[in-house]
């Protein structure tokens, strides 16, 4: 799978960082875009993927965009793949961002790559295997400093919503979200950040930082303490911590959310 990731990174990303034209940047919805390398990247990816897993069905970020029917298959067994992870930081030139894929069975996941395409830092999990980092199992750690450092995503919330979670998160020590799961999530297990709030849950860019997470020992799950499934792509509110208490402490104040 490596081995994959950098070629497409080497053949389909790198070539236009830095070097987008205007005409290969789309804008797809307010605050997200697209370019001409998210989707060549895709192309490559399933090409690679099917030749893995020969028949295994693809969803992806650009075909499920092009046709909201492909996410039908997040029920079943699927490949879930988003080809540039990070897209916003990629277009502007500059960093993170990354590739992440994930094997799921019966909408959860039970597989996951996390890269990042420039450091080919690569994050690898198992379900009941553990968590790993460039080939070396780690357990997640939280960062150890008071207050908390919590990292919270606020562009997909309506304005009730946002103002209630910044009440939640209020004594926390708030730091930028780095507007790239595949960044994200590593965050939250090598001691970067302590807890991180997501509104907006679509399998390409969760499914594989969730399991991770998890299986590096820290916490994954909805705000109502239910876990992920890649098929409730629809469903919003995801809290990721550095361990399950602080996890548990960030859930609590979370608890009088006004609803979705």
């Amino acid at each position: 799978m490596q081995d994959l990731l950098r070629d497409v990174t080497q053949r389909a990303i790198l070539p236009y960082y830095q070097k987008l034209a205007a005409d290969e940047i789309t804008a797809k919805a307010v605050d997200d875009v697209v370019t001409v390398a998210d989707n060549l990247a895709e192309e490559m990816l399933a090409e690679g993927l099917a030749k893995i897993v020969p028949g295994l069905p693809i969803v992806g970020e650009e075909a499920a965009h092009a046709d909201a029917s492909v996410q039908d298959r997040l029920s079943s067994d699927c490949w879930i793949v988003d080809p540039l992870d990070g897209t916003r930081n990629f277009a502007k030139g500059q960093p993170p961002f990354g590739i992440l894929i994930a094997m799921a069975s019966g909408g959860e996941a039970h597989s996951g790559w996390i890269y990042d395409c420039l450091t080919d830092r690569i994050c690898i999990s198992h379900r009941g295997k553990g968590a790993f980092v460039n080939g070396e199992k780690i357990t997640a750690r939280p960062t150890g400093e008071t207050p908390p450092v919590a990292a919270i995503s606020l562009i997909f919330m309506d304005g009730a919503r946002r103002e209630a979670v910044k009440e939640a998160a209020a004594g926390y020590r708030l730091v930028d979200v780095p507007y790239c799961a595949a960044e994200q999530y590593p965050r939250l297990a090598l001691g970067v950040n302590d807890v991180s709030i997501f509104e907006r849950t679509l399998a390409w860019d969760h499914a594989a930082g969730v399991l991770w997470l998890n299986e590096a020992g820290g916490k994954a799950a909805r705000l109502d303490g239910s876990p992920y499934r890649v098929d409730e792509w629809a469903r919003k509110g995801l809290l990721g911590a550095a361990s399950p208490a602080l996890w548990e402490e960030m859930a609590n104040r979370l608890a009088n959310l006004p609803p979705e």
